[in-house]
């Protein structure tokens, strides 16, 4: 009861220093505690690092270890910054005569759309047979937390599997092609080439697919790196070098950083409007 009465209380805590934060606005106040406590722990994993394997004389290792995670971290900020922009033409009409003007947009669509979610879905549910087989003495549970825990046979290509699996249908969960062409149908919008409605739905889902296969493939590669870093190098990856954790680093970062920007450049136009319609002949 009082494990139950401390872990309720724990998470009442996290959920109202998180809503504090958002109203801050710092960012998303739970993706920013998951950023801190996956960072505060880099500098004891260093140490570690650099006790255990600086004895052994192994510094090639170690910098290739580093120069894998900073190329990691860069590829990172480039695929969750890389989209791919279908334009799109509004048709305006103006009451005062019947030509219309055509005004030039499009649509954002994110490579990796999906963000750390597939690979969370994936590595919840390869880690179900091992908590199951702690509370049972059943063997067919025991053999298959096995065979599909992170050293099992298995565990790399199930998981490469279920991360496409997850990724190809959050993708297509947060953005409905029939309801987004149905939007631009309404709004006067559509693709050049493309005719409205059915047509325009079914453009989305072939870009919709190929982008969550690029996706599928970044993720893959993001989970399977560590694993391949530490067969080459034989040294123990740092807790934030994981693929999942990695990816949480990077991304709050520069979510963190997009929205600060954001707040600073809204900041100024807001003193610049303030100072527009200021009367100077009342001062």
């Amino acid at each position: 009861a009082m494990s139950v009465l401390t872990l309720t209380a724990g998470a009442a805590s996290l959920i109202a220093i998180s809503d504090e934060m958002g109203k801050l606005k710092l960012g998303n106040g739970t993706s920013l505690l998951i950023f801190v406590n996956i960072a505060s722990s880099i500098p004891t994993s260093l140490g570690q690092l650099f006790l255990l394997n600086g004895r052994e004389g192994e510094w090639f290792d170690i910098f290739v270890f580093f120069a894998a995670f900073l190329l990691t971290c860069g590829g990172i900020v480039y695929v969750q910054e890389a989209e791919r922009k279908i334009p799109i033409n509004y048709a305006q009409r103006y009451s005062s005569s019947a030509s219309s003007l055509s005004r030039a947009s499009y649509l954002p669509f994110k490579v990796n759309a999906a963000g750390v979610m597939p690979v969370i879905f994936s590595s919840s549910l390869l880690a179900l047979p091992s908590a199951v087989a702690r509370f049972s003495n059943v063997e067919v549970i025991a053999k298959a937390a096995q065979v599909l825990g992170p050293t099992g046979k298995l565990y790399l290509p199930l998981s490469v599997v279920l991360i496409a699996f997850f990724n190809y249908f959050y993708t297509f969960l947060q953005l409905e092609p029939d309801d987004l062409a149905q939007q631009l149908k309404r709004q006067g919008a559509s693709i050049p080439s493309i005719r409205p409605g059915r047509n325009t739905a079914e453009y989305i889902s072939q870009s919709l697919e190929r982008m969550s296969v690029l996706g599928s493939v970044f993720l893959g590669a993001l989970a399977l790196t560590p694993g391949i870093v530490e067969a080459l190098t034989d040294v123990t990856a740092l807790r934030g070098f994981a693929g999942t954790s990695l990816l949480i680093l990077v991304g709050v970062a520069t979510d963190t950083a997009r929205r600060f920007k954001a707040e600073m450049q809204m900041a100024e136009y807001k003193v610049n409007e303030m100072y527009d319609n200021m009367d100077i002949n009342k001062l």
